[in-house]
């Protein structure tokens, strides 16, 4: 495997994204405390709620973009501009989506309906950004990074200028779509600017739903396993239960990035092994699960220890039950980033159709935990469906459903600790050579 240019590429998703994070984490305590749990319950409310039509509006085209530009470099422009188009019409029916079920939802409560439109505006632009795997496809990822950012630096200020004023929740619901905007401006005129060109076909977008269908399902599924918890918190539990909950979450993905990153840079090499039947590629993805496991392994013990401390100086005391969610959510991520790792081997043996019954699976299994365990344990509860539901999903189904048991048979090679030193040894020693030139 050519590690110098997944190294390169991974390095420049990493630098960006740790500053960001880093902005993330100062501006999130921030706003958690300004808001309280209440108000910080509700703004994570409306993002779930957003969430679960984000899938619809991505049309599933996130997961297989990559692929089919790999399969038909020919057409790159037509590929993006037909997928930047189909998702901008999504967009626009998934706001109008948002509205209809706040309104049904949350009838007679007008803030909460306002802050979910609100928060829905992020929808339309989410639909220009997919243009970043176009980045991703040409180990281009600097240009991307960088640009993320850049805007994100952007909106942080003016994030601490609404809590430096003291604006209401709705300015911080509309915050998140002027990230989105400029993100999506941005690149979409360094794309063009690079030469890329936007074209549309309706025989090409057809051929490219038909692949990616298995995707919306699958993907709706997913968002439901990672949100239905907030919903029912909120309305079970009421918003501060929702916020304590929430604030876990957000300890849980701060280090998200260098795992996406990670994932991203393989992503493209793992496609193209397949294509060309080179003998790599199932090294690769055992590869990619080596790197990525051992990594989470490490986080999530860190997190365990010093979770009182951790919570105490991002959220302060007011957030004290918040400590127990995260010694358990912190579990949920390893878990999860199997999920992730194996759709990008799913993708490249054309396996999708199998999605649907994987994450119905883990739905219904989410949907019942969260029932029994949210009335009698609050947050605690809802972080022990998901955790459970990610082992069940991620790793035990893998064995007993047969189409993917070969996933789970590179997984467990991923987990031999020879793999991990002799992987790290071809890492340290490509930085090393780096360095020395």
């Amino acid at each position: 495997m050519n590690y110098g240019k997944v190294f390169h590429n991974a390095k420049w998703i990493v630098i960006c994204k740790i500053l960001q994070s880093l902005l993330q984490l100062a501006v999130g305590m921030l706003s958690a405390r300004f808001l309280g749990p209440a108000n910080y319950g509700l703004i994570k409310y409306a993002a779930s709620v957003v969430a679960f039509a984000m899938p619809l509006m991505k049309l599933g085209l996130d997961a297989t973009l990559v692929h089919e530009l790999v399969e038909h470099p020919e057409k790159e422009g037509e590929i993006i501009g037909t997928s930047l188009l189909m998702n901008f019409v999504s967009g626009l029916a998934c706001m109008g989506g948002v509205f209809a079920f706040s309104s049904v939802m949350n009838a007679g409560e007008t803030e909460t309906v306002i802050v979910c439109v609100l928060y829905s505006l992020s929808l339309v632009f989410a639909a220009l950004e997919m243009i970043q795997y176009w980045f991703q496809y040409k180990l281009m990822s600097k240009h991307s990074s960088l640009v993320m950012l850049g805007v994100y630096f952007v909106v942080s200020a003016y994030k601490i200028f609404l809590l430096a004023t003291e604006k209401s929740v709705y300015w911080f619901a509309v915050s998140n779509s002027v990230e989105f905007g400029l993100v999506a401006i941005l690149l979409v005129a360094i794309y063009l600017k690079k030469g890329g060109k936007l074209g549309f076909s309706l025989k090409t977008g057809i051929s490219m739903l038909g692949k990616s269908r298995h995707f919306i399902v699958a993907s709706m599924m997913v968002v439901v396993i990672q949100n239905t918890d907030h919903i029912m918190l909120t309305k079970i539990a009421g918003k501060a239960e929702n916020g304590f909950y929430s604030a876990a979450i957000t300890c849980t993905i701060i280090a998200q990035f260098v795992f996406t990153a990670i994932i991203d840079s393989f992503r493209p090499v793992i496609l193209e092994n397949k294509k060309e039947n080179s003998p790599e590629y199932e090294l690769n993805v055992s590869r990619l699960y080596c790197i990525t496991q051992y990594l989470s392994l490490a986080q999530s013990i860190v997190f365990t220890v010093f979770a009182e401390l951790i919570v105490n100086i991002l959220y302060g005391a007011e957030y004290a039950a918040t400590v127990p969610v995260l010694r358990i959510l912190i579990w949920y991520f390893s878990f999860s980033i199997m999920g992730v790792v194996r759709n990008v081997w799913i993708v490249a043996e054309q396996k999708q159709k199998y999605l649907w019954i994987i994450n119905l699976t883990g739905v219904l299994l989410n949907v019942t935990l969260n029932a029994i365990l949210i009335p009698q344990f609050g947050a605690c509860g809802a972080a022990v469906a998901s955790l459970s539901t990610q082992i069940f999903a991620n790793f035990i189904f893998g064995f007993i459903f047969k189409p993917i048991r070969e996933n789970n048979r590179l997984l467990i090679a991923a987990l031999n600790p020879k793999m991990l030193v002799r992987e790290s040894k071809k890492i340290v020693s490509l930085i090393m050579k780096k360095n020395n030139k």
